[in-house]
C-alpha cells in the first residue's frame, strides 16, 4: 500500500495530461483545485514531504467537503478507508489507464457502500507533515457521506 501512496503522491500536484481519460467524468471543484496545488519535496527516493500552500493550510483541521469516486484500498462492498479520486476507478492509473488522478485518503465515521458513481463526503481535513512515502499527505477523517 505504501507503494500505491508513493506513486499517487508523485503525481498528485500535477494535473496530469492523460490522453485516454474521458474528461466528462472528471470531478472539478474549488476544493479539488486547492488539493491539486499541493507539491512535494523529495529528499531521497524513499523520503518526500508535502509542501502545503497558504490556501490549503486555511482548511487544516476544519470541515472539508469533497465529491469524487471511491478507489478501494481493500476488497469489500462496505468501505471505511479508501482513496477518493477525481476520476472513476475504470480510468485510474492502477486499473491500466493513462495518468494518475488526484487522490485523498478518506476515513469514514461509518462504512459507506462501494459504488462506481460519485460520492460526496465531509470530514476534517488533516495535513500529514511526515514522510509522504509512508503516509498519505491529505486525509479527510471522521467523514460522513452527504449523498
Amino acid at each position: 500500500m505504501k507503494k500505491i501512496f508513493l506513486i499517487a503522491l508523485i503525481f498528485i500536484g500535477s494535473k496530469a495530461s492523460a490522453q485516454q481519460h474521458d474528461f466528462s467524468d472528471q470531478i472539478d471543484s474549488p476544493n479539488w483545485d486547492i488539493i491539486g496545488d499541493v507539491t512535494f519535496k523529495t529528499i531521497k527516493p524513499t523520503e518526500m514531504y508535502a509542501v502545503y500552500n497558504a490556501e490549503i493550510k486555511k482548511h487544516e483541521n476544519k470541515a472539508f467537503e469533497l465529491e469524487g469516486y471511491i478507489v478501494p484500498i481493500k476488497d469489500g462492498m462496505k468501505q471505511t478507508k479508501f482513496m477518493l479520486s477525481t476520476l472513476p476507478i475504470n480510468q485510474c492509473f492502477f486499473c491500466g489507464k493513462n495518468g494518475i488522478p488526484i487522490m485523498v485518503l478518506v476515513e469514514m465515521a461509518e462504512p459507506i457502500k462501494f459504488t462506481y458513481l460519485p460520492v460526496s463526503v465531509k470530514g476534517i481535513l488533516k495535513l500529514n507533515k511526515g514522510n509522504a512515502a509512508d503516509n498519505p499527505p491529505l486525509v479527510i477523517s471522521a467523514a460522513k457521506q452527504l449523498n
